[in-house]
């Protein structure tokens, strides 16, 4: 395994980072920890989770699900840089009762003991706000940061879906209360069909030290090989890959995709997780495997080397937006 700085911090961090969505939904206790053993014996350090991860009636399942596997001893807890996130609603019926969602102060303090709960652990490595919160000013969101920090239950926070002035937004308030580093990292969508974040996301980011953590770097599949499989398996996606899939223009840019990567003797899924590891920025991808066998193929993009040749290609397929202003201005 490879390992890099998360951001500007002195915490060493996989270069592919194991997220837990599935485990619980598609991925049952027994096999989720499983996979967890699997990745920590491949050097996989960093697993991320989220407080809503379960969904419905389960949120919290996945939280609970590792909290059980670190609870097996082995040193699991003492090797893995753990994250979850914190802003969605954890009510069963997602009507939430005032003050039990989003970030402000009173949720902030709620949600991280119920995530330390279920996660049997007494400290959270990073924790992350899973969405903008247009109603809490950074100022309270910092100040319960900082209470969190004190008492030990969190060492570094990071963002979620933001966008780029949120980002910088956010980091000068924390420089000017003093005190927190500010965010440290930011889990955006980022592969290579979905590009959008090169032009604001990435730039704030890297201006101000976080690590980029690319989330659904498969683009919810189409990118895994989807038309291929069709043909061996004789059934047609499913899921997040059919509605990404959706369009003859789509169809004609994977299926170019995938025969470029056939050209070169590569696994599309694998190639499309080494690419983004190429990228400026980039800590690592998510990668949620179903299965064992999905985090194998998943590890093999950690020792891909993409040509030169190959890398213009893929842009040609899938160009990124350039960088801003240029891409929307002259």
């Amino acid at each position: 395994m490879k390992y890099t700085q998360l951001g500007r911090t002195g915490l060493k961090v996989s270069r592919l980072v194991l997220g837990t969505m599935n485990f619980g939904p598609h991925t049952d206790e027994a096999d989720s920890h499983a996979i967890m053993d699997a990745a920590l014996d491949a050097g996989i350090n960093f697993f991320d989770t989220a407080n809503v991860y379960g969904w419905g009636e389960n949120k919290g399942r996945t939280e609970s699900i590792i909290g059980n596997w670190f609870a097996k001893g082995g040193e699991r807890r003492d090797k893995v840089v753990l994250g979850t996130k914190v802003y969605g609603n954890m009510g069963v019926d997602d009507a939430a009762w005032p003050n039990h969602d989003k970030l402000s102060a009173v949720n902030i303090r709620r949600a991280v003991d119920a995530s330390l709960k279920r996660l049997r652990t007494d400290y959270i490595d990073v924790y992350q706000f899973h969405h903008v919160d247009r109603d809490t000013p950074f100022e309270e969101i910092w100040q319960a940061v900082d209470v969190l920090i004190q008492q030990g239950k969190i060492l570094y926070v990071g963002s979620s879906n933001f966008p780029g002035y949120k980002i910088a937004q956010a980091n000068e308030i924390a420089a000017r209360r003093g005190g927190t580093i500010g965010l440290v990292s930011e889990q955006c969508l980022y592969n290579l069909y979905e590009r959008r974040a090169e032009m604001e996301v990435i730039p704030a980011a890297q201006e101000y030290g976080l690590g980029i953590i690319p989330w659904s770097p498969l683009h919810g599949g189409a990118l895994g090989g989807v038309l291929k499989k069709e043909v061996q398996g004789g059934r047609r996606s499913e899921g997040l890959a059919a509605g990404n899939m959706s369009g003859p223009d789509v169809r004609a840019k994977i299926q170019a995709y995938e025969d470029l990567l056939d050209k070169h003797g590569l696994e599309p899924g694998e190639a499309a997780l080494a690419w983004l590891l190429t990228r400026p920025g980039v800590t690592g991808p998510i990668v949620g495997p179903r299965t064992a066998e999905q985090l194998e193929s998943a590890l093999r993009a950690i020792e891909l080397d993409l040509s030169e040749e190959l890398l213009a290609g893929l842009d040609e397929i899938f160009p990124g937006p350039g960088p801003s202003p240029e891409a929307f201005a002259w």
